[in-house]
């Protein structure tokens, strides 16, 4: 819990007789997260939220935008609304809400599946062993190269929308299962076309070519492809309307990318606009924390490995530690250090990191185990799942916490505790999600 104010309101106030699109009345809470227009929390402040209830109401204006929150009577109490028409009201007695979850980290467009690899990992085999046998990343790139726009854009929405219902009302995505410039531009251009379409959840779109290495070209060769090919044909399509892309990430591993060649394409992609968020330290200590405060990045996944010096330096630069539980538990390696992250002062978010090899679109799930094996407190699993992972994506503006003036996305829950979202695991009493107000349906 942390000081609010008495409600949150929309300046300048709306006008009277205004239309708004919905209105979510009554709820036992109604979590906001922030309270204060703050960016994104570290430390301690993550495990403070701004709560606002019993009897708490949340109001939607007709663009989609969160107008009023906080007590139901300091509503009923505004000069404009009793003039007010409201095309949806819900009766939210017994009920909680949160912001929007935002996933950080997912890989949606693929084809075909990995079960067979889930099997041998079972048996005990590595993800690097499975790697070097042209297995993992290799298996799905020549399942991608194979695939035609249309089913990868099928399989795209058809996976979003099971991300919806489990209360993600943003995400960002990336491409990398191309490893050439054609599949590379196929798959941005999917993600382009998803983001055009009526589906609600839109995506923040990442380019990944530098997710492995070809195994017919050296590190060197294919860097250089990257370097030279790849990304010149992504800025022209870009240029042309046929694509968008948000961010730049590369796979900085050990016998993957090293440093020199990571630094290289980061900073390509940097000095076409686009934020670099990149895996780092997943198998190996690699001062991914470093690198990337070099380089001006905003946000580093995995960090399983990562240093305690490293730690610091991300601190201080506030680097986001983007975490991904299901990756440790799926290849049952040591999971990120959560607690020195946080207590350290680095800011944290979450991803599912959603892929053929860890098959899990639930966000909540995703907050379950970052708090039963990364030790977070169920509040700090949620500031990480919506302004932190916001503001990973730099999107806190317009998202990651009930504010007013911010886009109304909302999770209901079907309790008056919120914290039955992490609790209830696997099937998580979620009663409807909203984006812009809306009820999504998909």
């Amino acid at each position: 819990m942390t000081d609010v104010p008495a409600f949150l309101c929309v300046s300048p106030a709306p006008a009277p007789a205004s239309h708004f699109r919905t209105l979510l009345a009554h709820a036992a809470q109604i979590v906001t997260v922030c309270a204060h227009g703050e960016s994104h929390k570290v430390g301690a402040a993550m495990n403070a939220l701004a709560t606002y209830g019993p009897d708490a109401s949340l109001l939607v204006d007709a663009a989609g935008r969160i107008a009023f929150v906080g007590p139901h009577s300091e509503l009923a109490a505004q000069p404009w609304f009793g003039s007010a028409t409201i095309a949806t009201t819900v009766d939210c007695h017994g009920k909680s809400l949160v912001p929007g979850l935002v996933d950080g980290h997912t890989h949606p467009v693929f084809a075909g599946d990995r079960v067979h690899e889930f099997a041998l990992k079972l048996a005990g085999a590595t993800y690097l062993d499975i790697h070097k046998a042209g297995g993992g990343i290799g298996f799905t790139v020549r399942h991608v190269r194979e695939a035609t726009e249309s089913a990868l854009l099928r399989d795209l929405q058809a996976r979003v929308s099971r991300m919806a219902r489990f209360g993600t009302t943003f995400a960002e995505a990336k491409s990398g299962y191309g490893l050439d410039t054609p599949t590379e531009l196929k798959m941005l251009r999917v993600l382009t076309q998803h983001n055009r379409t009526a589906h609600p959840v839109k995506l923040s779109i990442t380019y990944l070519g530098g997710h492995s290495v070809p195994k017919d070209k050296s590190l060197a060769e294919y860097t250089r492809e990257i370097l030279t090919d790849q990304i010149p044909a992504i800025v022209a399509a870009q240029s042309a309307g046929d694509v968008h892309v948000d961010n730049v990430d590369v796979f900085y591993e050990r016998g993957v990318f090293e440093r020199d060649e990571t630094v290289a394409v980061l900073a390509k992609g940097k000095a076409h606009g686009w934020a670099i968020n990149f895996h780092g330290d997943e198998l190996h200590a690699m001062d991914a924390g470093t690198v990337g405060a070099q380089l001006g990045a905003r946000a580093i996944s995995h960090l399983e490995e990562v240093s305690d010096a490293d730690i610091g330096v991300m601190a201080a630069h506030s680097v986001f530690a983007t975490l991904l539980p299901t990756t440790a538990y799926v290849l049952r390696i040591e999971p990120p250090p959560a607690r020195k992250l946080v207590d350290g002062g680095v800011p944290v978010a979450l991803g599912s990191d959603f892929n053929p090899n860890a098959h899990c679109m639930s966000m909540p799930h995703v907050m379950n185990l970052a708090c039963v094996m990364m030790r977070m407190t169920m509040n700090e699993a949620l500031v990480a799942a919506t302004i932190n992972s916001a503001a990973s994506l730099h999107q806190e503006k317009e998202r990651g916490s009930l504010e007013p003036g911010k886009l109304g996305d909302v999770v209901v829950i079907n309790h008056e505790d919120w914290r039955h979202l992490v609790y209830e695991m696997v099937d998580p009493p979620i009663e409807a999600v909203y984006v812009h107000g809306e009820r999504v349906t998909v």
